[in-house]
């Protein structure tokens, strides 16, 4: 199975995380498919950045976010409240 998960990066006590597309069996900081996008909760304001049509199409194509992943999705408004993928806004002309 494939998930989208954070990938940890940064020094000891700094994290910063990558979101990636990777087999749900390779470790944490291993092998990866794709990187989908960057997290870094320690600046101030958190900063996130998401490739937000790379993740619809991983999520279309059967890929699982991991329970932080969803939450960050959320935020961004890639998915809804229930969890389901919502479509993207279109920009007002």
């Amino acid at each position: 199975m494939v998930r989208i998960r954070l990938r940890r990066m940064g020094a000891k006590k700094k994290p910063a995380y990558r979101l990636v597309v990777a087999d749900a069996r390779s470790p944490r900081d291993g092998k990866f498919i794709e990187t989908v996008g960057h997290y870094n909760p320690i600046s101030q304001p958190k900063q996130l950045v998401i490739k937000e049509d790379r993740v619809r199409y991983w999520l279309s194509v059967g890929a699982q976010p991991s329970d932080t992943v969803v939450r960050l999705l959320k935020q961004v408004g890639v998915l809804d409240e229930q969890g389901k993928v919502q479509q993207p806004q279109e920009p007002a002309a």
